[in-house]
């Protein structure tokens, strides 16, 4: 019988190739939380929005810093929340994604929460894909699939362009998709 998550992209980035031209997704890298026979769900980790977390979700306040920006985790319930944590203690996840990144419970107190992570992100919304979906794009070569770092979901310089530090991370003949202009026919 074969593991069931020896096929799942749970804790893989994907990587929007350069054909991929969906408004949501062009020049996207996309944490995947959660891969299975229903489906995915991920989060776009390169989308920050002009709301900060003191503005939109004030709750959330006592868990990140009043003035982050909020990402926009994809079009799917955009007028939800997800938070993504690096958790001192992995058990303590409600879901882990990768080593010490995860998702809280949907119970957590907040509070708790608060003792229990050394850093947050916040998202609105999130990456969808119904059951067999994300193979056919990933058949369709829409996605590359690279594996993460702590630093890629958690960046030091948040300014960075994550599309093009992949690119050229995966080194050879994707280097050249670093320098790529969002709009080739402008070159």
């Amino acid at each position: 019988m074969t593991d069931p998550d020896s096929t799942s992209l749970r804790g893989k980035l994907l990587i929007a190739s350069p054909a991929l031209m969906d408004p949501n997704f062009r020049r996207t890298v996309i944490l995947v939380a959660e891969h299975g026979e229903e489906g995915a769900m991920g989060l776009v980790l390169n989308h920050e929005s002009e709301a900060t977390v003191g503005e939109a979700v004030p709750d959330l306040a006592q868990v990140t810093d009043a003035d982050a920006s909020i990402d926009v985790g994809g079009p799917v319930a955009g007028e939800g929340v997800v938070v993504l944590c690096d958790f001192e203690d992995p058990s303590d996840a409600g879901l882990v994604v990768f080593e010490s990144i995860g998702l809280p419970a949907v119970d957590v107190d907040l509070g708790t929460l608060a003792t229990e992570v050394r850093r947050t992100r916040v998202f609105a919304g999130h990456a969808g894909w119904g059951p067999g979906q994300l193979e056919a794009e990933l058949e369709g070569e829409s996605w590359v699939v690279e594996n993460p770092l702590p630093e890629d979901v958690f960046p030091e310089d948040p300014g960075i362009d994550l599309w093009a530090a992949l690119w050229r991370r995966k080194g050879g003949s994707y280097e050249l998709l670093a320098s790529m202009p969002f709009d080739p026919s402008l070159n």
